[in-house]
């Protein structure tokens, strides 16, 4: 720590014997004395020091321990008193406390301080391009020392956190035969590093609290996401499904739904049970965590309501790309989409693709594998895309997969990846062995599992969905 040397006129410590020739026996006595009292001057400084660390383990309030040290300081040097300047990162004064016995000389310490704090405050809150030199502390011992004059013997020391000088501790004396002695100046060390390690402390309590404010709110936003996405499968005639949603992080921008083209008659008291046509949807946001997360929330929120609509898949992709294309536009973030519709008496798949993984058919009359793929911009890249549109004839046994790129950007301690052809094999034996559609996302899952590893986590969201045309309509 810097020492300070700011006091004056204190004369050098001499031995002192008065005139005559004592008698040896007066001498011991004296001797003795002496040690008695140094010891019990030790004592205290040992109580007072022990007192300090009590209060430091004991006080939840940082400005009540910030209050006793000025009152420390000049109790274990035997000061008239002490102060405390503390800075904020940017260097201005963010707390002052002195202590010293009431009167005059007090009167003018805290005026001198005062005045120099205050000329401390105006330097630093000038614009940056009128600080003609940094504010230093050299800047503020000077002030100090200059407004509490000659008379008083003056010692200041930073009080550091993580090497970053956040303030000074001056103990003073107006004693003319005061000494800075060497130990004084450590045990006044000793209390700025009390000091310091307080501040370390609150600021460590203070970032723990957001943590833990930011972590609830985080629990909140997963829960929040988790109820937006289906809760389970629905029940549509002619076709079993599973998905499942695995994100890499609490709050994950992988998306899917289904979505049956009445669904606002749903909830009405006047509910039709007429068939419909169901949306089947898929979809991944650039990126993860809350601002994916939250880009998912609005994109499900604004194809819902569009799907209300009955247009075709791609006028559907057409129109969410024109509504979210502001949004997006300086966000920085996109978003992949696959829309589908699927009619239950017909068995046709209308689709249309915004530049998402295409999902794999796998048609069981020929045991072959086929993509379902359009062109298509990421949603929110241009405001004036347009999409494509195909459809497909399914019959009893196919089965589709519905995946985001969580699954074949997936990769071993080697570096190797998941691929689309691994991923197209795995679903081909799965398809071959499974009948359920559980069983083959259970199978691909593990698959991946396995080939990233025991002990290695998947850095992106894993989302699928698996489709399968029953053999019968029951």
């Amino acid at each position: 720590m810097t020492v300070v040397p700011v006091y004056r006129n204190s004369p050098e410590p001499t031995d002192h014997i008065a005139s005559g020739n004592p008698s040896p026996i007066k001498s011991v006595y004296a001797l003795q004395e002496m040690v008695a009292r140094l010891h019990k001057d030790q004592q205290n400084v040992n109580d007072l020091l022990s007192s300090l660390g009590f209060a430091l383990r004991s006080f939840n309030n940082l400005n009540q321990f910030l209050e006793l040290i000025p009152l420390m300081g000049c109790r274990v040097t035997d000061a008239d008193g002490g102060a405390l300047v503390l800075f904020k990162p940017n260097g201005q004064v963010r707390f002052q406390q002195l202590h010293c016995q009431e009167g005059q000389q007090c009167q003018d310490i805290r005026q001198a301080l005062e005045i120099a704090t205050s000329q401390l405050i105006a330097e630093t809150t000038l614009p940056e391009e009128l600080q003609e030199v940094p504010i230093q502390t050299a800047s503020l011992d000077y002030q100090v020392s200059n407004y509490l004059g000659n008379d008083v013997q003056l010692f200041g020391t930073s009080i550091l956190v993580k090497n970053s000088e956040r303030g000074r501790l001056y103990v003073f004396s107006h004693d003319p035969e005061y000494v800075w002695t060497p130990a004084r100046q450590k045990l006044i060390r000793l209390v700025a590093d009390q000091t310091a390690v307080a501040i370390a402390n609150d600021e460590l309590s203070a970032s723990l609290r957001e943590k833990e404010r930011l972590d609830r709110e985080l629990e909140i936003g997963a829960e929040i996401q988790l109820r937006l996405l289906p809760p389970e499968c629905p029940e549509i005639p002619g076709i079993a499904l599973a998905a499942r949603c695995q994100t890499a992080n609490r709050v994950g921008g992988d998306y899917y739904d289904f979505i049956p083209s009445n669904y606002d008659q749903v909830n009405s008291k006047y509910k039709k049970q007429e068939p419909c046509k169901w949306s089947i949807v898929i979809g991944d946001v650039m990126g993860k965590g809350v601002p994916a997360g939250l880009i998912m929330t609005m994109t499900r929120g604004m194809l819902r309501a569009e799907v209300l609509n009955r247009h075709s898949p791609a006028r559907v992709l057409q129109h969410l790309n024109q509504v979210m294309y502001a949004d997006l536009e300086n966000s920085h973030r996109f978003v992949t989409l696959f829309y589908s519709e699927y009619d239950p008496e017909t068995r046709i798949l209308s689709y249309s693709n915004a530049a998402h993984h295409p999902p794999m058919l796998w048609q069981a009359a020929n045991n072959s594998i086929v993509n379902l793929d359009t062109l298509g911009m990421l949603i929110g890249l241009e405001v004036d895309s347009e999409y494509n549109q195909a459809q497909v004839q399914l019959h009893p046994g196919d089965t589709i997969i519905y995946y985001t790129d969580g699954f074949t950007d997936a990769a071993n301690k080697h570096g190797d990846r998941y691929d689309d052809l691994k991923l197209s094999q795995a679903f081909q034996f799965a398809c071959q062995n499974y009948q359920e559609p559980q069983e083959i996302l259970d199978y691909l899952f593990e698959e991946v599992k396995q080939f990233v590893g025991e002990g290695n986590h998947n850095p992106d969201d894993m989302t699928l969905v698996v489709m399968r045309v029953k053999l019968n309509n029951g």
